[in-house]
């Protein structure tokens, strides 16, 4: 269907020989000589299209020169100025005091003078850049000449896209009319590339170290290889280094992490952490793994908290792996050898226990169809083998470390059924102790008693049977004004386990499992293969479910589940969480109770209430409460109970508190003015209160500035180290939408620490090549 507005086509290689498409109020030519066009002109040829008042196009030399409001739209970048010379076919000319927009990056900016050196390169004199609106003609507070809040200016730029390349002299970046950065030369990447050169730099601050300073550079060694090394001056400590190198290669890959202070002035010594990631694989199937954690002494966890790359900062792993997958008929299985060492981070106020090392853990395992894959029949089997140590420290001495043979598996005849399912399994599990004896670091038990006699051999065999039953009935309903599936979803378990004595026996991984909705379910009472729990029980349970059929989101969920004993379990879980005590005789376990609802409007409820029939009340709970009625607006509240252990309540937010902002919650761009205070303040936060100590733990607050085309982040984050020890960090950042952000990193702690918490701005909202990644 014809047009009545001509319209850019994509470029590509066909471009240079479309046809010249001209409009214009008047057009005189001379065939194949000169056209002159004027008056509401615009010239179009593949994907470039020129408007201007007047216009004349040289057919010999292929040049086009127009002159009174010039613009020119190509490749999704529009120009305008007064004058334009410009070669068409190969896009080599000038453009005088243009203009330009990138509407879809929402960024602007304007030169003196801008070159087309062809198709990949452009340069431009005394040239500015920027992402703020340009000044509303409508608004009385604005005048057309105000500066922008930030802008990148440079006395020359040039552009290569075949080389990736920006380069820009005597660049100089200015907020609110100040300047903050000035460097001679800066040099970007145009795209997703990589390219070596100086990043942002870094600011961190906290009570134990001071101010810290970091410059990192960037250096793009090869396709396959990158380092970024970051030179950084710490007030009360001197002199760092951070370095992180990574490679990616056909059949390997990983990083390596070092952080090194020669000579920490508090600690009056050099101090180091270094990290260690890799994977590969040998030929077709056989993968191995590398995971290396080790810091230089018990402090660093503290007096660094930022720099833990570890889930848990005070123990450290070393693990070494390598394993291959198999096939054997209608199963799968996997065959291993691994290591595990730990370095555990011992401080004077709270020692801990160090876990199990193993080194070295051998294994074999496989599961699926018995027989024919049509067999109903299913198995699972893992054997293993493992020589636990421990770490030589004075809190693991006198603790038995060994070696442990065992062999798990289960054998089941599984129905399945839309409607229902039942599954008997019978199960074994085997262990076989050898070499067992108290750790050598010191020949005494835990309480520093004469050590004790222990058997250097031991073995048993606990076998299993258990009975899985469920069903699911649903059904049409309507209520809250929508159309739900409401299901009921009753389940039965049987277990019967004998008794074995198991005390005597070494304790090298196993513990209580939690008691929660999934391991109630669950044959036995403890992980790992230690501590098989004797049970002789049912486990009854039901769960009603309101699903949106529109929708498919699940508006109600309630769930109730309870064990009965039909005799005493001599092995059971303690209240401490250790596997060894007293027998448990208790016919009715506590009742588990839980509900979730997202049936208000903006409203997330959810609940799980551990209640003891024997006592008549609770003993553990944790009730929740989140209202998100829009982007950008969420406030949540969580109380959590363990009775005699600990009482908590938690406050998360993140919520706009003053300036102008629209009902669905996204920010609004600010006027462009450097005076302007036309933006959102957001605050952000988490406080986790203890009630039983009477004191804030952690906590995370912070206020969030945007203005639109740029954002001002403050967060003050406090982690405890101990009982009467904290870290407090401050964290500011400035982010120049479209540009980069400055300073240090706050996101990660709120979207850690605050649930429902959103960005301001995606993380990838502004251009690759708009982002300085190599100064």
């Amino acid at each position: 269907m014809p047009s009545r507005r001509l319209q850019p086509l994509p470029t590509g290689a066909g471009a240079p020989a479309l046809p010249i498409i001209l409009r214009a109020q008047r057009i005189s030519s001379q065939p194949d000589l000169r056209t002159l066009a004027e008056g509401e002109v615009e010239f179009r040829r593949g994907g470039l299209v020129i408007e201007a008042d007047t216009l004349s196009y040289d057919t010999p030399e292929d040049l086009a020169r127009a002159r009174g409001a010039v613009r020119i739209t190509r490749s999704g970048a529009v120009y305008t100025g007064p004058e334009l010379e410009l070669s068409v076919q190969r896009f080599e000319g000038f453009f005088l005091r243009p203009e330009f927009e990138f509407p879809a990056l929402g960024s602007r900016g304007s030169a003196d003078r801008v070159d087309f050196l062809g198709a990949q390169r452009t340069r431009a004199t005394n040239f500015s850049y920027t992402s703020c609106p340009r000044p509303d003609p409508n608004d009385p507070q604005s005048a057309p000449d105000d500066e922008p809040a930030w802008v990148l200016t440079t006395r020359s730029v040039r552009l290569d896209l075949q080389a990736n390349e920006g380069l820009a002299e005597g660049a100089v970046l200015r907020f609110l009319g100040t300047p903050i950065l000035a460097l001679p030369v800066l040099s970007f990447p145009l795209g997703d590339a990589r390219k070596s050169g100086w990043l942002p730099p870094s600011i961190n601050i906290d009570n134990r170290s001071g101010v810290e300073l970091s410059m990192p550079y960037y250096w793009n060694i090869a396709p396959q290889r990158d380092a970024t090394l970051a030179p950084r001056v710490i007030t009360r400590r001197g002199f760092g280094m951070d370095s992180e190198f990574r490679y990616l290669q056909p059949r390997y890959d990983g990083s390596l992490n070092l952080d090194w202070l020669p000579y920490d002035r508090l600690a009056g010594r050099s101090r180091e952490a270094l990290q260690w990631l890799h994977e590969g694989r040998v030929g077709s199937q056989a993968r191995f793994q590398a995971e290396v954690l080790r810091v230089s002494d018990n402090d660093w966890w503290k007096d660094f908290p930022n720099a833990n790359r570890s889930l848990t900062p005070r123990l450290l792993p070393l693990r070494l792996g390598a394993e291959r997958p198999f096939s054997m008929g209608a199963a799968q299985g996997l065959v291993y050898a691994r290591s595990l060492h730990w370095q555990v981070l011992q401080d004077a106020e709270s020692f801990i226990d160090s876990p199990f090392q193993r080194s070295p853990q051998i294994g074999v395992r496989a599961a699926g169809a018995l027989g024919r894959a049509d067999s109903g029949w299913e198995f699972a089997v893992e054997g293993e083998f493992n020589r636990f140590t421990l770490p030589a420290d004075a809190a693991s001495a006198g603790r038995v470390v060994g070696d442990r043979w065992h062999l798990v598996g289960s054998i089941s005849r599984p129905w399945r059924h839309p409607d229902w399912w039942v599954v008997p399994k019978l199960a074994l599990n085997v262990a076989a102790y050898s070499n067992i004896e108290r750790n050598s670091e010191r020949s005494a038990d835990v309480n520093g008693g004469p050590s004790a006699t222990v058997a250097r051999t031991a073995q048993r065999a606990i076998p299993s049977f258990s009975v899985d039953a469920g069903m699911a009935f649903e059904r049409e309903t309507q209520a809250f004004g929508r159309t739900l599936q409401q299901t009921l979803e009753p389940r039965l378990l049987y277990v019967s386990t004998p008794y074995r004595q198991q005390n005597q026996l070494p304790n090298y991984d196993s513990a209580a499992k939690d008691f929660n909705f999934v391991s109630i379910y669950t044959d036995n009472a403890f992980s790992g293969v230690d501590r098989v729990s004797d049970s002789h029980q049912f486990t009854a349970g039901v769960t009603t479910r309101l699903v949106d059929q529109a929708s498919g989101a699940e508006a109600l969920r309630l769930g109730l589940v309870q064990r009965v004993l039909l005799r005493d379990q001599r092995v059971a879980p303690q209240a401490d969480g250790t596997p060894d005590g007293p027998p448990l005789e208790q016919r009715l376990s506590d009742a588990l109770l839980l509900g979730s609802s997202n049936v208000l409007p903006g409203w997330t409820l959810d609940g799980a209430l551990q209640y003891s029939p024997d006592l008549s009340r609770s003993v553990r709970s944790i009730f929740g409460a989140r209202y998100s009625p829009a982007p950008f607006r969420t406030v949540g509240l969580t109380y959590r109970l363990a009775r005699g252990l600990s009482e908590q309540v938690e406050l998360g937010w993140q919520w706009p508190v003053y300036g102008s902002r629209r009902a669905t919650g996204a920010p609004r761009a600010a006027r462009a003015g450097a005076s302007s205070c036309t933006g959102t303040w957001y605050s952000v936060g988490r406080m986790n209160y203890s009630v039983k100590d009477s004191r804030i733990t952690d906590s995370v607050l912070g206020l969030e500035y945007d203005a639109g085309c740029w954002i001002g982040r403050l967060v003050a984050e406090r982690l405890s180290t101990g009982r009467s020890q904290a870290t407090t960090r401050l964290l500011i950042q400035l982010e120049l939408v479209g540009l980069s952000r400055l300073g240090s990193n706050p996101l990660k702690v709120l979207k850690d620490n605050i649930p429902g918490y959103r960005l301001l701005r995606d993380e990838r909202s502004e251009p690759a090549w708009a982002v300085p990644a190599a100064l």
